[in-house]
């Protein structure tokens, strides 16, 4: 005869049964990783829940907390992916500020080398710098004349326009080989300049330069007069190979070829 259940009341699960469903629940946890649902109850539906909705089940949970997690990771990755980026980028602010500071330094040292460049270029053209030796004056008797007041039935030099008392200057750099009494020159100066050659300064009135001082083109080394052999106050100026007497060559070729206007 067959066994039938009765109907109308519901008999509790088996242990057996209880036993399958809570491994089978483990199972279904182990697959899906989620282990947060065994921390909370599960929760049937509610004899009252509306229809289609359900209560908490504790696996809403563990994918919530799953959700918050990755959240959180993405913005740690994001804030220090930020932070990569902003340390790039002051590295590289860094590296352009001293780029800039080192190309600066360069050009300023530049500058400076090219000044002391102009500054030497300057000081040589000043010390190879010829002028007249008195300024605005003009010959008043030139090279070679003939006449009786001189000794050799010639002039050695020239003679350039000057009132007593007019500044006399050296034509060029060079160093003080005679300053004096010169005989028929009267007070003179004789200069050797740089170059070799030697320029020589007559009837001065008065002397402001001695032997062996070194004088710079334009430096004063005397006033114009009347002194030794002379008619009246002019600067009687020759230019020589040497510092003797004879040694004279033409002072306005000279001057003129040391850049002069005369």
């Amino acid at each position: 005869m067959a066994f039938t259940r009765a109907t109308g009341k519901h008999r509790a699960p088996s242990r057996l049964s209880r036993k399958s469903a809570h491994v089978a629940g483990v199972a279904a946890i182990a697959t899906t990783g989620v282990i947060g649902t065994l921390a909370s109850p599960a929760l049937a539906a509610a004899p009252d829940a509306a229809p289609g909705s359900l209560e908490d089940t504790g696996l809403n949970q563990a994918v919530i907390t799953d959700t918050l997690a990755e959240q959180v990771d993405a913005q740690a990755e994001a804030q220090e992916l930020e932070a990569q980026e902003a340390a790039a980028k002051a590295a590289a602010q860094a590296k352009a500020e001293a780029e800039a500071k080192r190309r600066a330094e360069i050009r300023v040292e530049a500058a400076r080398e090219a000044k002391e460049r102009a500054d030497r270029e300057a000081e040589r053209k000043r010390l190879n710098a010829f002028q007249l030796p008195i300024a605005g004056t003009y010959v008043s008797t030139g090279y070679q004349t003939g006449g009786a007041m001189w000794s050799s039935g010639s002039h050695t030099g020239i003679d350039f326009h000057a009132a007593s008392g007019s500044s006399v200057v050296s034509v060029g750099a060079g160093t003080v080989v005679e300053a004096g009494w010169g005989g028929a020159y009267g007070n003179n100066v004789v200069i050797r300049m740089n170059d070799g050659t030697y320029t020589q300064y007559g009837h001065l009135s008065s002397v402001s330069v001695s032997a062996g001082q070194t004088v710079m083109p334009g430096q004063q080394i005397g006033l114009s007069g009347s002194t030794g052999n002379s008619s009246g106050p002019h600067l009687h100026f020759e230019a020589r190979t040497g510092a003797d007497y004879g040694s004279d060559i033409d002072p306005l070729a000279y001057l003129r070829s040391h850049g002069v206007n005369v």
